[in-house]
């Protein structure tokens, strides 16, 4: 049975109904905390932002994907689908322990306050985890804050031990990627570890240690929100990064040559809303017949890695279960590309018993065809609507407030958009007039605006940017889709968020009553 050719009695009780209650969350990536430590890490910032939540009605944050960040500092290409990225880690914490000295964080502090310089990061934070591991190990590991160390490494084994090994052999490598690595080396079944010098094993051993870090912190984090009655939705890419321990470890899931590593096709999407030539992401495509024979096992490890850190997760490009953009290796811009077939309602029977309470959103975004409209409702999932694509068009255009349903989350914008007040700033004449008229508004608090827009519709879950519940301009956009350089470093000041809540948390509690977001 194709993914077109869906039955229509197996729609009439989706695979998962889960979204039954209407509420509000906020958009915020973690790396964009302030502090000194040069990127937004799980400190007293957390708290401080979770208490904001509270204090305003808000039971939902919406996190990116929280992986190992690689070349272009996406955490839509990380090292690994498993791992946390350790730039998250907050280091005072180590400090407390004993484990570094406040003069060990004296390079942190220099760097910006404001943003994200990743390139000053990568230099001034890995050594200063490297000397908290050295600390741990002269300690045997002992008396650490998380938990034991050595049982970590257990219950996390079936991916940590290849990530690790992944990186302590990047790091031998000095950073290049695995393809380019001598051939005994190239995928993971051809090594011996026992044959392995000390020094990589070590390596390795430190970025498990990490981990360990990463992981005890978030866990932290996770029962913080909790605590207060929050829950975090989490992000999962649905392809992964070429350059990972995923494609390292598994080459048979992959369309690469078995061989030189090489791939057959890669991802994208064809030309659409953010870019005339399609986006060539040039990540790997799923060898689906070999999933499918092994029963979709990697993913259920992979979504029950997710919902170890969150209890919502996103699919990201969820049509790409459907019917996804298959470019050939060697094109230099996305239009070659072609639409395959996905492996449609099948994978997700498959994921509904093994995680039968699962919580999923589809990403739904840009051109669908009805047979990605018809796999995503019967499945049940909530799909996605963005109120800056709503008024380029007439009454007919699907975001538009009034043809909204109620199994969806609505946005502003996400992640991928402009802030709402450098959208409209931006926008032709004739879109922001029909914004004006169809909200009835002068257009002078235009952030705002979507803000009551997205709380008033008839969408059960509204997600906020805070970009917007701060009223940024664009220079506080987070990510534009296309451009590889100056992305994922807006950082907002403990100032703003302190004005926000002295300001609005009142109005925003007020909001959710108003309009049943409790």
């Amino acid at each position: 049975m194709s993914n077109q050719d869906i039955a229509p009695e197996s729609c009439s009780e989706p695979l998962f109904a889960w979204l039954k209650k209407r509420s509000a969350g906020v958009l915020l990536h973690p790396t964009s905390f302030p502090g000194d430590q040069g990127i937004g890490v799980l400190d007293g910032q957390v708290e401080r932002f979770l208490d904001f939540l509270a204090e305003a009605g808000i039971s939902q944050w919406q996190v990116c994907p929280l992986g190992p960040t690689g070349y272009g500092d996406s955490p839509y290409q990380c090292f690994s689908s498993f791992a946390g990225n350790p730039y998250l880690i907050d280091l005072h914490a180590l400090v407390e322990v004993g484990l570094l000295s406040e003069a060990d964080l004296e390079e942190l502090r220099r760097l910006p306050v404001d943003r994200v310089d990743y390139g000053w990061l990568y230099s001034a934070k890995w050594p200063v985890l490297f000397r908290a591991y050295s600390a741990a190990r002269s300690r045997k590991f002992s008396h650490l804050p998380y938990g034991e160390f050595a049982e970590f490494r257990t219950v996390h084994a079936d991916w940590l031990d290849g990530y690790a090994l992944f990186l302590a052999l990047k790091d031998h490598f000095n950073g290049q990627p695995w393809w380019l690595w001598p051939v005994e080396y190239r995928f993971q079944a051809s090594i011996k570890p026992a044959a392995l010098p000390d020094s990589i094993l070590q390596q390795a051993e430190a970025h498990a240690f990490f981990q360990y870090l990463f992981f005890g912190q978030w866990a932290r984090v996770r029962a913080s929100a909790a605590s207060r009655g929050i829950q975090l939705i989490g992000d999962a890419p649905i392809f992964v990064a070429r350059d990972s321990a995923d494609v390292w470890s598994r080459p048979d899931l992959f369309q690469i040559d078995q061989e030189t590593g090489l791939p057959q096709a890669v991802a994208g999407v064809p030309p659409d809303y953010f870019s005339a030539d399609g986006q060539l992401w040039g990540n790997p495509l799923y060898n689906w017949p070999v999933h499918a024979a092994e029963g979709y096992t990697w993913w259920i490890r992979r979504l029950r890695a997710n919902f170890e850190l969150c209890d919502i997760v996103r699919i990201d490009h969820f049509r790409a279960f459907d019917t996804y953009w298959s470019i050939p290796a060697a094109a230099v811009s996305a239009k070659s590309g072609t639409w395959q077939t996905g492996p449609g309602l099948d994978f997700f029977r498959v994921v509904r018993a093994a995680l039968p309470d699962a919580r999923l959103i589809a990403e739904d975004l840009g051109e669908l065809f009805e047979s990605v409209r018809t796999l995503r409702d019967a499945c049940g999932l909530p799909g996605m609507t963005i109120l800056q694509f709503a008024f380029g068009g007439d009454a007919s255009n699907l975001y538009l407030p009034h043809n909204l349903t109620a199994n969806a989350v609505v946005y502003p914008g996400t992640h991928d958009n402009n802030t709402t007040t450098g959208w409209y700033a931006a926008a032709a004449p004739a879109e922001a007039d029909y914004v004006r008229r169809y909200l009835r508004i002068d257009g002078r608090e235009i952030a705002w605006d979507f803000v009551r827009a997205a709380y008033a519709a008839v969408s059960r879950l509204a997600i906020l940017p805070l970009q917007d519940l701060l009223s940024l301009e664009a220079a506080a956009r987070f990510n534009t889709p296309g451009v590889a350089a100056g992305n994922w470093q807006w950082r907002y000041s403990a100032a703003q968020l302190d004005q926000l809540q002295n300001q609005s948390a009142a109005y925003l509690r007020s909001l959710g009553q108003l309009y049943g977001r409790g």
